[in-house]
């Protein structure tokens, strides 16, 4: 009985250590896919940084305005290849020209007021500007998202892999316990009579 209990667990947790372990290069070669498919797209933007002297004089309605640092000064002068990156060029670079330019203002609203003075070509303008703008911190945002995705799916490709890990060692363990319960067995001795006493 006890051997069939060994055996058992150690076929469920071999099983169960291939699964682990299978699903853990899956996700792992999903991480890895991702993640060079984000760095591919941000590189191929090539958008660089503002230099580290540019953050030294930093004035409301510049370029560079005091609320970019340290969220967009820590990239000073760096190409954008990271999720971390495209996140902070985003919200805190382009977001904040977007704000500047259209007084607080959104696209839609700023269009809304286009359509009611179509002459009005400055307003025209500053719609398209603010068109361009939300675009690319749309993809951008995009970028970070996928490249969170690749983080998330890369800590649960270690996690299944320790766990598969785990799993091999306990089928290892009930598989070698098991072969020294049927060993010890063996070697014992029976202690049941075989032979009945005669009585006189």
């Amino acid at each position: 009985m006890r051997r069939n209990s060994h055996s058992l667990l150690a076929a469920v947790s071999a099983a169960l250590a291939g699964v682990l372990l299978i699903a853990g290069g899956l996700l792992l070669w999903g991480s890895t896919y991702v993640h060079n498919t984000v760095q591919g797209q941000l590189a191929a933007q090539q958008i660089t940084f503002p230099p580290a002297a540019a953050f030294a004089h930093a004035k409301a309605g510049t370029e560079i305005t005091p609320n970019m640092i340290p969220s967009v000064s820590q990239y000073a002068g760096q190409q954008l290849l990271t999720g971390q990156q495209a996140e902070a060029y985003a919200d805190h670079f382009i977001a904040q020209h977007i704000t500047d330019m259209s007084g607080g203002k959104t696209y839609s609203q700023l269009s809304a007021l286009s359509i009611a003075q179509p002459n009005n070509t400055q307003l025209t303008g500053l719609v398209a500007t603010v068109f361009k703008g939300e675009t690319l911190r749309s993809m951008l945002l995009n970028a970070y998202g996928w490249w969170k995705v690749s983080q998330i799916t890369y800590i649960a490709a270690l996690f299944s892999f320790g766990l598969g890990t785990a799993a091999a060692f306990v089928a290892g363990f009930a598989f070698v316990t098991g072969r020294r319960t049927e060993t010890v067995a063996e070697v014992l001795p029976s202690t049941a009579p075989d032979a009945r006493v005669k009585v006189a």
